[in-house]
């Protein structure tokens, strides 16, 4: 009988120790790769010669197949091929490869009908979105340098791209400049099953380098060229934003605010038209929502609202 026990205090203490031994060496099963430049090939190129009408702002929204809607209400609203202050402004959806061939073909149509849509041969999952990212940086670096700013942000937002056009003007800095909702301080997550866990492996320091929220960001053009051209020597991680600052942080780019009031909201905003004239980006943003503010707030111009 003792020794029935004993066998069993062994087994379990065999047990134990192995699953102990499989999640820790569990990083370490796939490698952190380092981006090569040029990784993939375009797919998807949009309609325009940014060195015959160099934009003042390229707008690139983070998108996946199914977000259809959101795509749509963007292009109704704030995503609009429009002139803001004599400031040529355009927006461009980043998308990579579905396995299904109904997706794809789907998304061909559409970006023959909108000629819109960045696509490269990566596989359009989340945790793929530095890829995407990245992508976007590489299509500016190539095709429109010429543009004055960049701003990468998702489907779900808001943005005022009248209100962001004017403190881009009154900033007057276009080189070398990133800001956006700054995380200055921001710890890596180690709980293994977060959505957002790093390893020491992947990531070994214990704070991250000042970056701003993937939700929205700004930039000058000529900061997406360097991001691209550093990237090939910053091990990947598939938090985007992360991995932009750290990106910015081999350049010495630290960002900065783009005005004295909070301008971004990465944890959404309550609506309404006075608050959302002086605000540049909000997140959880739906489709129909954003219809119905855009409406609300092109028919108030007029408006007077208090000054903040």
């Amino acid at each position: 009988m003792v020794c029935t026990k004993m066998k069993l205090v062994y087994a379990f203490i065999l047990v134990v120790g192995a699953l102990c031994l499989y999640f820790s060496m569990e990083p370490f099963k796939e490698l952190p790769f380092v981006l090569k430049k040029d990784q993939g090939k375009f797919l998807r190129l949009p309609d325009i010669d940014c060195k015959q009408k160099p934009p003042f702002l390229v707008l690139l929204v983070t998108s996946s197949h199914s977000q259809l809607a959101a795509r749509m209400a963007i292009r109704k609203t704030w995503g609009r091929d429009t002139e803001v202050r004599g400031q040529h402004v355009r927006t461009f959806f980043l998308l990579g490869a579905s396995d299904s061939t109904e997706e794809m073909d789907a998304t061909a149509q559409e970006s023959e009908q909108h000629r819109d849509i960045i696509q490269k041969d990566f596989k359009d999952v989340y945790f793929n979105l530095t890829l995407k990212t990245m992508m976007g940086m590489e299509w500016v670096h190539h095709f429109c340098p010429q543009a004055t700013f960049v701003m990468k942000t998702d489907s779900d937002m808001f943005v005022n791209v009248g209100y962001l056009t004017e403190l881009l003007l009154k900033k007057n800095k276009t080189s070398r400049f990133f800001t956006g909702y700054i995380k200055p301080n921001d710890l890596p997550i180690r709980q293994r099953f977060n959505k957002w866990f790093v390893s020491k492996f992947e990531y070994p320091w214990d704070r991250y380098p000042p970056f701003c929220s993937g939700t929205g960001y700004v930039f000058s053009s000529d900061v997406a060229s360097q991001v691209y051209n550093v990237s090939e020597s910053v091990p990947f991680l598939k938090l985007e934003d992360v991995f932009v600052g750290i990106c910015l942080a081999k350049l010495k780019i630290r960002p900065e605010e783009l005005h004295t009031k909070q301008t971004f909201f990465p944890g959404g905003l309550r609506f309404s038209v006075c608050r959302f004239q002086k605000i540049v980006a909000c997140h959880f943003m739906k489709p129909q929502d954003l219809l119905i503010y855009w409406q609300a707030l092109e028919s108030s111009q007029e408006q007077d609202c208090p000054a903040v």
